[in-house]
């Protein structure tokens, strides 16, 4: 246990911190009939939303496909959850910049791979916490708003 729960404030500053630093996550989907299906991905924020891409064939892009993921950034002792909508765009559909950003910073560049798709994740509840103390107050994202 921490000496002192971090405030609102402080989890949202380290929330951002490791959306802004961390390259991977976890991402949990699933398919029509409630199959669960948890892979390890890159990908980019861009202040808004997280970038993804994977073989659109994958059990993890025709889930994500549904429109819904979660999305772990972190270990168990400090973790961020993020439940997101899910828009499935092809490679060709962003700006190169964009692209480009993404290969940049994960060293993986999906448009030279086909049938990769961008998968890019709008969170509509973010929660921070490191360990049970910080259990009260651990959302910090509703409906797709910052909480004060």
């Amino acid at each position: 246990m921490t000496d002192t729960p971090r405030t609102r404030g402080q989890r949202r500053h380290d929330t951002t911190h490791r959306l802004e630093h961390d390259i991977d996550c976890w991402v949990a989907s699933a398919d029509t009939d409630g199959t669960p299906h948890l892979v390890p991905l890159s990908f980019h924020w861009d202040g808004h939303t997280l970038l993804l891409a994977t073989e659109a064939d994958s059990p993890t892009g025709r889930n994500l496909a549904g429109g819904r993921a979660r999305i772990a950034l972190g270990h168990t002792r400090d973790v961020v959850m993020i439940d997101g909508h899910v828009e499935t765009l092809d490679l060709d559909a962003l700006p190169d910049e964009r692209g480009e950003r993404f290969a940049t910073r994960t060293g993986f560049d999906p448009r030279t791979l086909t049938p990769y798709r961008w998968y890019r994740i709008r969170p509509h509840r973010v929660q921070a916490w490191r360990e049970v103390d910080e259990m009260p107050g651990r959302t910090l994202m509703r409906h797709g708003r910052w909480l004060d």
